[in-house]
């Protein structure tokens, strides 16, 4: 996460935007994301699993502007998570991006998948596909 500069660096274009939501059982993976993120200059909400993403996203107040979703979770895993979140008329619009180590789902993506990022993940992969689909 080198980027030669000890001064953090906001883009303005960045802080007016929805955060994003990193659903990730492992915690330094979840951190990290959320640090790299943070340090871009956006605003994010982590969750553990499935069940914690859905909470957040249905107490209201706050829509991401894009889901950061890892596949395997105690819990409440990918699988679950999506099910729930595509039966919901307000959730089922929020981009998800998957974070997987297979880097894809071996021909079950579903369809209201915007993108994949294989872990491990690298910092400009991650940095481009959050900005290209948070839009």
């Amino acid at each position: 996460m080198a980027h030669g500069s000890s001064a953090l660096h906001i883009p303005a274009s960045t802080l007016s935007r929805s955060p994003i939501l990193v659903i990730e059982d492992d915690l330094d993976i979840r951190e990290t994301c959320r640090q790299i993120l943070e340090y871009e200059g956006y605003t994010v909400l982590t969750a553990a699993n499935g069940e914690q993403g859905l909470e957040i996203l249905r107490r209201g107040g706050v829509r991401p502007a894009l889901i950061l979703l890892d596949m395997m979770m105690p819990v409440m895993n990918g699988w679950e998570f999506l099910k729930n979140r595509n039966g919901d008329a307000e959730l089922r619009t929020i981009p998800v991006v998957v974070v997987t180590a297979a880097g894809r789902l071996g021909g079950d993506e579903p369809a209201s998948v915007q993108g994949f990022l294989k872990k491990p993940i690298e910092l400009e992969v991650l940095l481009d596909t959050v900005k290209n689909v948070s839009r």
